[in-house]
């Protein structure tokens, strides 16, 4: 809960607030109007991280950049007339960050068709930040002004898209389920008694600010499950996380207010984003001397039909599976697998990024070669 002076935790309706704005050549543009999250901003209390952590979480510019291909999409489909049944759903996101996002300064995003068929498209789409301040000085509710800003790249990828259809023949495969595989864990408490996932997964930090942070992470209220016994003993790669979550606020599905269900689609690629490079920092030794982390790639497929991606209330908690198969040069691999409350596995979140430890001294200490 948050205090009476803190913002309360965002909503996806208002997190990935889109304007739309005129339109350049092929290229469709949007801006988006709200604060990306800045991760370990939400410690209650007098905790705070350093003030020169200002990087925006990234899953903020890459969901939002799928979610403006399936607006320009939609707006393409209606154009043309399609009916309900000719109408694709977001397959896959290919996403790249080039400069680290700045939350006090819109992102400002140009997407561009680049093929088309009856039943698989691709669209690009890229992503700016003005090298100026907001002309809002508050670095939030950016006013359309911002737009005008200039303003290098940050962030691209390429989406695709597809018709929905019915598994081939009736064929659909995947292992057991984690609520089938961790039953044993997972039966020990109920899903929201395990901690709220911390607003920074470094194991010092939660060491020293407690695990028992809420924090404001938007649209999804997230508890990680202690997974120490399992892991005890275990090599990196056959190490598991699990993540359960469900959204802050209905969000609709039907296409009320612009919603449908490649918004939940792009709300499970935001949520996986979350810690993911941290938690492989933690199993590979640099829980307290991680000196940096950064996503350069990631990349999100879709198993299912849109509509299988929906989150209702009603139906329980979504469990997102992690595990961290290669780290070397400095670079690490997070692979996960989201899967329903009823057990279907219905994407698959792959992520290569910067892990770096700081060298240790003579005294068994951390050196910091930027002091």
């Amino acid at each position: 809960m948050a205090a009476d002076d803190e913002p309360a935790a965002l909503p996806f309706q208002e997190a990935m607030d889109v304007a739309r704005l005129p339109s350049q050549g092929e290229s469709r543009r949007f801006m988006g109007t709200r604060a990306a999250y800045l991760p370990g901003s939400d410690y209650s209390g007098e905790v705070s991280i350093p003030s020169t952590h200002r990087a925006a979480f990234g899953g903020h510019v890459y969901g939002q950049s799928a979610l403006v291909v399936a607006r320009t999409w939609k707006e393409m489909e209606d154009e043309k007339g399609a009916k309900e049944d000719e109408r694709f759903d977001l397959h896959t996101i290919h996403g790249f960050f080039t400069r680290p996002g700045d939350r006090t300064r819109p992102f400002i995003y140009n997407v561009t068709p680049l093929t088309s068929s009856r039943t698989f498209s691709t669209l690009s789409v890229t992503a700016y930040q003005p090298s100026q301040p907001s002309t809002n000085p508050d670095g939030d509710n950016f006013p359309a002004a911002d737009a005008s800003l200039p303003f290098p790249p940050c962030f691209t990828a390429i989406c695709s898209l597809k018709l929905p259809e019915a598994d081939s023949v009736g064929v659909s495969t995947q292992e057991a389920p984690p609520q089938e595989r961790f039953a044993s864990i997972l039966s020990t408490r109920e899903p929201d008694a395990w901690p709220p996932a911390p607003p920074v997964d470094i194991t010092g930090m939660v060491e020293v600010f407690g695990a028992d942070q809420p924090g404001r992470f938007p649209i999804a209220i997230m508890h990680k499950v202690d997974m120490g016994a399992y892991n005890e003993g275990r090599p990196v790669h056959e190490r598991r996380e699990l993540l359960l979550y469900k959204l802050r606020q209905p969000l609709p599905a039907d296409g009320t207010d612009g919603f449908d269900a490649n918004a939940h689609v792009v709300a499970h690629a935001y949520l996986a984003d979350r810690n993911g490079l941290l938690m492989a920092g933690n199993h590979i030794g640099f829980g307290h001397s991680l000196a940096r982390a950064a996503s350069l790639s990631y990349t999100f497929v879709m198993h299912v039909n849109a509509s299988e991606a929906v989150m209702r209330e009603e139906d329980g908690w979504w469990v997102q599976e992690a595990w961290f198969p290669r780290c070397a040069a400095g670079r690490g691999i997070v692979e996960s697998k989201i899967w329903s409350p009823r057990g279907v596995h219905v994407a698959t979140e792959y992520q290569d990024g910067l892990i770096q430890g700081l060298p240790a001294d003579e005294e068994g200490g951390y050196v910091n070669p930027k002091l």
